[in-house]
């Protein structure tokens, strides 16, 4: 649609894609130049990087081998309750990190249930502290990432092949090698590097989970050279390796996987004549039932530990909840503000730099930026005066991708099937925004704002850099009573901060579909 008139300018969109990239790119230049004062690095920052390495190869690879086997049952089953079973499944993915870390502590700690079971039965309890404890968090919030996406490549899967491999008389094995394997070798690869580039950015797991030196992710070192040291050089030498491992996961992630909106749902699966054997029934109901229960029993754990402390929790951690809610109405806000516009930039045929802009926040970690951001400030003002305001921002920064891939798609749609009609009837700016934009947006707007959110609520990065202990927001207040190790209180603000997090993504994401235009 490019070179012609258009309802709506882009520009309003490219100067949102500006103000972006001056963030992201400031941040990364003040930490590239601090970094020249550093010393070089020593062996426990080399050691953190290979540690970094490998658990992201193995988070990674693990998420990605579970996953399919799980999206495999899902896509060739028809049951009462699959959609919200699967619903139900990506909550981990906008669950809080610090909350989810909880509920594998319930489950799989040393005193966990698992454990309890293991020394009941004779056998030595679990250690999840080190590198299994991070790989198994990691997995537990990327399986469900995993599946999705795994099973979104057996939905584009043509109906009319499964219904061909039947009339010719191909059983599970033929099918699987003719349909299912191709469609794999294309999907499954862009699936991992998501998933690495995800770990990769990891510090809440590490922060939790980590166990010592031998367990030290880059994110937790500059966090410790930060905050523990105040070595700025060497903070903003480390923040340098991480961009280069950030970026080019992300780069590698963007250019295997397509720019699809994460807000589809799932069609009816199709119908399968080459898995009706009983033996094939009764594996993909195993195989769905224990992704099940590793899936939501922490989360069980979490609301079974939370529901008895709740009335005994302290003044500070409804206070550090009020903060949390501020935060994330306000990410929320700049996220739509800067989303909105960029999108419509992206599907008018407009877009320059507006894809790349958009994906910046993909290339560096919150902790980074938010390093940046404290290199800049300090010189200058007190840096916790302005804590509340860089994590809201930088927490909208971070949601910027995901938002951009649910709403782009959907204003394509209505670029293409509206945009001509409307500049033939002169109508432009905001009566077309108001009476055909907006509308038909409205059910994605609200999904992502609801995932800004929620996203937002459960954020432990930035926020660890500047608050001071007046303040804290509700991940943060957590963390400290874990160390404190005030467990019951820390699950008590846990259950709230999980409610608080599922309420405003439930209220934003029902809020759009409610009303919403096809």
């Amino acid at each position: 649609m490019a070179g012609r008139a258009e309802p709506v300018s882009a520009v309003p969109g490219h100067v949102a894609a500006a103000g972006v990239a001056a963030i992201i790119l400031g941040a990364l230049i003040a930490v590239f130049w601090r970094a020249e004062a550093g010393q070089g690095l020593g062996p426990s920052d080399w050691a953190a990087i290979r540690f970094t390495g490998l658990q992201a190869i193995l988070s990674a690879s693990l998420s990605v081998v579970l996953a399919i086997p799980v999206a495999r049952a899902l896509a060739r089953r028809q049951f009462p309750g699959r959609a919200a079973l699967v619903t139900l499944l990506g909550a981990p993915f906008i669950l809080p990190v610090i909350v989810a870390v909880l509920g594998l502590l319930a489950v799989f700690g040393r005193s966990g249930w698992v454990s309890e079971a293991l020394v009941w039965a004779g056998l030595p309890p679990l250690q999840i502290y080190g590198l299994h404890g991070v790989v198994l968090a990691h997995v537990f919030f990327n399986l469900p990432l995993a599946t999705r996406l795994i099973l979104q490549g057996w939905r584009d899967v043509p109906a009319e092949q499964f219904r061909l491999a039947a009339q010719l008389g191909f059983g599970p094995r033929e099918t699987a090698r003719r349909i299912e394997w191709p469609m794999l070798a294309r999907t499954v690869p862009g699936v991992w590097a998501v998933i690495f580039a995800i770990c990769i950015t990891s510090f809440a797991v590490a922060l939790t989970l980590g166990g010592g030196p031998r367990a030290t992710t880059v994110e937790l070192a500059i966090y410790q050279a930060f905050w523990l040291e105040f070595d700025l050089g060497r903070a903003a030498l480390l923040s340098v390796v991480q961009i280069v491992l950030a970026g080019l996961a992300a780069a590698i992630a963007l250019r295997l996987t397509p720019f699809e909106g994460l807000g589809a749902g799932l069609d009816r699966a199709a119908r399968r004549w080459d898995v009706s054997a009983g033996r094939l029934i009764a594996l993909d109901a195993m195989l769905i039932a224990l992704a099940a229960l590793f899936l939501l029993l922490p989360l069980a754990a979490i609301v079974s530990a939370g529901l008895g402390a709740l009335g005994s929790l302290p003044d500070q951690v409804w206070r550090a909840a009020g903060v949390s809610v501020a935060v994330a109405l306000v990410s929320t806000a700049v996220l739509l503000v800067l989303a909105l516009p960029m999108a419509w930039a992206i599907a008018s045929g407009r877009a320059g730099g507006v894809e790349v802009a958009g994906i910046l926040g993909l290339a560096a970690s919150p902790l980074v930026i938010g390093t940046g951001f404290f290199v800049i400030l300090n010189p200058v003002v007190n840096p916790q005066e302005f804590a509340l305001g860089v994590t809201a921002l930088v927490n909208a920064l971070m949601a910027l991708p995901f938002a951009l891939r649910i709403l782009v798609p959907g204003a394509r749609e209505v670029a293409r099937g509206y945009g001509r009609l409307a500049v033939s009837l002169d109508m432009r700016g905001w009566p077309y925004l108001r009476h055909v934009f907006l509308p038909r947006m409205r059910a994605r707007i609200g999904f992502a704002a609801g995932l800004t959110a929620a996203l937002s609520m459960g954020d432990l990065g930035v926020v660890v850099l500047f608050a001071d202990p007046e303040m804290a927001t509700l991940p943060l207040q957590m963390y400290r009573l874990m160390a404190a190790y005030q467990m019951e209180t820390a699950a008590g603000a846990g259950l709230v901060l999980l409610v608080l997090s599922l309420v405003l993504f439930w209220g934003f994401d029902a809020g759009g579909r409610r009303g919403a235009q096809a």
